[in-house]
């Protein structure tokens, strides 16, 4: 008897999902894509529905995965839950030698944890082709533009320029908008506060903020007042003035949770709270999913979901554990 054989990107994922799975299980690492397409030439058959030609850019790694799979019993690609992580796993079975009657399965989580990585073996699918064509259309176009246009700028603009497929629109929205600062005609404009004190006013919570909204019976736009010499003269007129509330509203207001992080505004909070950059957030971020030794029993496990993603919905499952934790640990009210 063989044992069954899970392939994954890293070798940190793999010691994570090995130490789950145990015996009857040998975890290996592809060392991220085995296959892409060669650096000295465009190797996309533009005259035949723009067919790329591969090669294996890591025949060490490619022959360790033969000899690993050779007596396998079963193989389970585990790689990531996007069209890259998929196109990884449809690499593999086009590059490694996998025996014929040997059964090739393709699972996906969203976070290494020993529920979610064994749920996930016990419903696998197969490889999800219209994902690799995905996948496979980004990289084809990605060596297109670039191979294409960077010559191009090294003769005409500077040499050392490069394009692509994503980095030449987003400088041309960047282009666009500095246009657009650069075009803009500042128009003063003042409003005037007053922080105003309930009587007796003790309290912080008896301070509270007033903005002038009229006067002389009239609505107050937000270009009213235009100069500061107009400002000043309101507020001389309204020095020593008494205050009266005349209508207080109270009404309940139901303010839900942010949604969970996608990549970009994980990006975002981390480079507005901590200054990291999207490189340093996106490092950390893969060292978290993929297992971080949290000691005692635990061991090595992964902390947060899948980070490279564009939803925010929340797994039903994993809704109902995020419920049992905060009722364990802060009560039901």
């Amino acid at each position: 008897m063989g044992e069954k054989v899970v392939i994954v990107e890293s070798p940190a994922k793999a010691r994570t999902i090995q130490k789950y799975l145990g015996k009857g299980y040998k975890v290996t690492s592809s060392m991220g894509h085995v296959r892409d397409l060669p650096k000295n030439g465009l190797a996309i058959d533009i005259e035949h529905d723009f067919a790329p030609s591969y090669e294996i850019v890591k025949p060490k790694v490619v022959s360790e995965l033969n000899q690993a799979v050779r007596n396998a019993d079963a193989i389970y690609l585990a790689t990531d839950p996007d069209r890259e992580g998929e196109a990884i796993a449809w690499h593999i079975t086009q590059a490694v030698k996998t025996p014929k009657k040997t059964p090739i399965y393709r699972v996906v989580f969203q976070e290494i944890t020993r529920n979610a990585v064994q749920q996930a073996l016990q419903q696998p699918r197969q490889i999800n082709q219209n994902l690799v064509d995905a996948q496979q259309a980004r990289r084809v176009l990605d060596r297109l533009v670039g191979y294409q246009l960077s010559p191009l700028l090294w003769d005409k603009v500077k040499r050392g320029l490069s394009a692509g497929r994503v980095q030449s629109v987003a400088v041309r929205l960047i282009v666009e908008r500095e246009r657009e600062i650069e075009n803009f005609k500042p128009q003063e404009y003042w409003t005037i506060e007053v922080d105003l004190l309930k009587e007796p006013g003790i309290a912080p919570r008896d301070l509270f903020r007033a903005t002038l909204i009229e006067r002389d019976g009239k609505k107050l736009e937000k270009f009213s007042i235009e100069r500061r010499e107009q400002a000043e003269t309101i507020v001389a007129d309204l020095q020593g003035a008494a205050y009266t509330v005349l209508k207080v509203t109270r009404r309940d207001k139901r303010r839900s949770p942010p949604p969970p992080f996608t990549t970009s505004t994980l990006q975002q909070e981390a480079a507005r709270k901590l200054g990291f950059s999207a490189k340093k957030t996106m490092t950390l971020a893969q060292r978290l999913y993929e297992g971080v030794d949290v000691g005692g029993e635990e061991g090595t496990v992964g902390l947060i979901t899948y980070m490279r993603t564009d939803s925010v919905q929340v797994a039903a499952e994993a809704q109902a554990e995020a419920r049992e934790v905060i009722d364990r640990r802060f009560g039901r009210e």
